[in-house]
């Protein structure tokens, strides 16, 4: 119990075959809503994220991040006396999740649609790279790929060459999105009386972002070009850089802002009406003159003084900061979590709840619950 009410899946039990990124996102997040999560690790090197860095006072901050209040335990899911742990404890299970390869648990017994047959009150999620069917089923997926396939790179960056998103979207996106479809599974369940398989492929999640993108180009023809810190369809919108060589982001969406910016910031009110300007496909045809006089105003500016005037003025502004700036960021609210080596503060989880105070569960040290697990769920 947390606060003054049980979280929203407390008393739920998710048990997790997991490793690397996606899957752990997911069942982290279970947890922080209140389920007991039991993370399955590979006997003898546990999840590989372990070993990814350093960074957490000696953990890997991948790690501690993704496995804040789970137990672990570590089986070979291939040894019978393991499988029948696992076995024991999807018996009472409401969600298993897995992040294995196509097909890998198949001819274990241990495939979703079998568990569901033998378990009917569990919910099974599969998480893979392209699906279980295609002509990539079989493929490696891990995020910067994913990035790449999915057409992602090819409209982030700049007009110098393509980027990868900083951090590792496919895989958090396709955790949100597997969390969202378990979280639906358990209501439904609840409507039935039964439980359900969700499967979710990165590909297909980052497909469905791109859903934009895609649309222009088979309705329009049109690519979507690489802009940097700027709008492709919206004008003025984008960073520009102050008299002390910061930046600045600003975006104007609408025919009143258009109009404060260019009394109040620009100086000028009769550039809302100029042909050129007075409405955002104009503005897009004439960009060029429009940063000219944007730059012009912003370079006579410190940044601090003009995220004074845009706030002032009623313009969305905001600073392009590092993370430096991030790490002290006035609305940075963080909480902290334990591990193998001490506390560590990562940022707070962004659902917060009515009623309740956030109290996140420890990164566990690898098989940390083993013994205690075996204990529980082992032949009696």
């Amino acid at each position: 119990m947390t606060g003054s009410l049980l979280r929203p899946l407390s008393g739920k039990l998710v048990v997790a075959l997991e490793q690397a990124v996606a899957a752990p996102f997911c069942s982290s997040r279970l947890a922080d809503a209140g389920a007991r999560v039991i993370k399955i690790e590979r006997k003898g090197v546990g999840d590989f994220a372990r070993a990814y860095d350093t960074a957490a006072n000696g953990e890997s901050a991948y790690f501690t991040w993704l496995n804040r209040g789970k137990e672990s335990v570590a089986l070979d899911i291939k040894d019978e006396e393991d499988r029948a742990i696992l076995l024991k404890m999807l018996e009472t299970a409401d969600v298993f999740i897995q992040n294995l390869l196509p097909g890998a648990l198949k001819k274990l017994g241990l495939d979703s649609t079998t568990l569901r047959k033998r378990f009917p009150q569990l919910v099974t999620c599969d998480i893979t790279g392209y699906g279980e069917d295609g002509p990539m089923k079989n493929a490696k997926a891990y995020d910067l790929l994913v990035q790449c396939e999915s057409g992602l790179a090819s409209i982030t960056g700049t007009a110098d060459g393509p980027g990868r998103v900083g951090v590792s979207v496919c895989d958090i996106a396709t955790g949100m999105t597997a969390h969202a479809g378990i979280c639906e599974a358990l209501v439904g369940r609840d409507q039935i009386g039964k439980g359900s398989g969700v499967s979710v492929a990165m590909f297909d999640v980052m497909a469905d972002w791109m859903a934009v993108p895609l649309l222009y180009h088979d309705y329009l023809g049109k690519a979507t070009p690489r802009v940097g810190l700027n709008h492709t369809v919206i004008c003025p919108y984008g960073a520009y850089q102050c008299r002390d060589g910061a930046l600045v982001v600003i975006t104007v969406q609408h025919s009143g802002e258009w109009h404060r910016f260019c009394e109040l910031i620009l100086g000028d009110a009769n550039l809302a009406t100029d042909p050129r300007f007075h409405h955002n496909t104009a503005r897009i045809e004439n960009k060029t003159a429009l940063e000219t006089l944007i730059k012009a105003e912003f370079g006579a500016y410190d940044r601090a003084e003009m995220l004074k005037r845009l706030d002032v003025a009623g313009i969305a502004s905001g600073a392009v900061n590092d993370v430096a700036s991030l790490s002290g960021h006035p609305q940075l609210d963080r909480s902290s979590i334990g591990t193998p080596s001490g506390e560590i503060n990562i940022p707070m989880p962004p659902i917060r709840r009515s009623g309740t105070v956030t109290d996140l569960g420890p990164s566990p040290a690898f098989d940390a619950e083993g013994q205690a697990l075996r204990a529980e769920f082992g032949s009696r």
